[in-house]
């Protein structure tokens, strides 16, 4: 069975994407974000949002685990952060519905949401600027890096919230991890 632990960043919404996966068979647990690398097994992991890009513990070093890595929202601008990008406030606060455009069909993360979905999501922060290696894969109106991807490396980051309600195709953007995991 696939093993994908979600990394509690301190988001409001982590328990609902550890039920996302758990709804796809998926063996998950919530780990907080200061257990040590060496105390994980996983084939792949989720950042979590979260409210303080200053709290997610030691993200940095789940980054080094060599395991497929989604950051979700927080955990999408750590990532960026963390590998050399940049991130900064949004024109926007607060959560929204947010028609987002697929830039590449072929991204294994949402390539198969295109050309478009709908989501929900909070952009009163957001990547500004990519890492090197990374490829921006969806924008909106709002915010013009809603997801990134370095494909080689299978790390990923949607700005959206693929486990809540609001995200029409939230469940395929886990279940394409899960295919990445496997």
């Amino acid at each position: 069975m696939t093993r994908i632990p979600v990394v509690d960043n301190h988001g409001q919404f982590t328990h609902l994407e550890q039920r996302a996966l758990r709804d796809l068979d998926v063996e998950t647990e919530l780990l907080d974000n200061t257990t040590p690398p060496e105390d994980i097994e996983a084939d792949g992991l989720v950042l979590s949002g979260g409210p303080d890009i200053e709290d997610v513990g030691r993200c940095a070093e789940y980054l080094a685990m060599d395991v497929p890595v989604l950051g979700i929202c927080l955990g999408m601008q750590f990532i960026a952060t963390e590998l050399g990008g940049a991130v900064g406030s949004g024109d926007y606060g607060g959560y929204a519905d947010v028609d987002v455009r697929i830039l590449d069909d072929e991204d294994p993360l949402i390539g198969s949401l295109a050309p478009e979905t709908r989501v929900w999501a909070s952009h009163a922060d957001e990547v500004v600027d990519l890492p090197e290696g990374f490829a921006k894969t969806a924008e909106s109106d709002v915010c013009g890096i809603e997801a990134m991807s370095d494909a080689d490396r299978d790390i990923y980051g949607v700005q959206w919230h693929p486990e809540v309600a609001h995200t029409e195709e939230g469940d395929e953007v886990f279940e394409n991890f899960v295919t990445i995991c496997e």
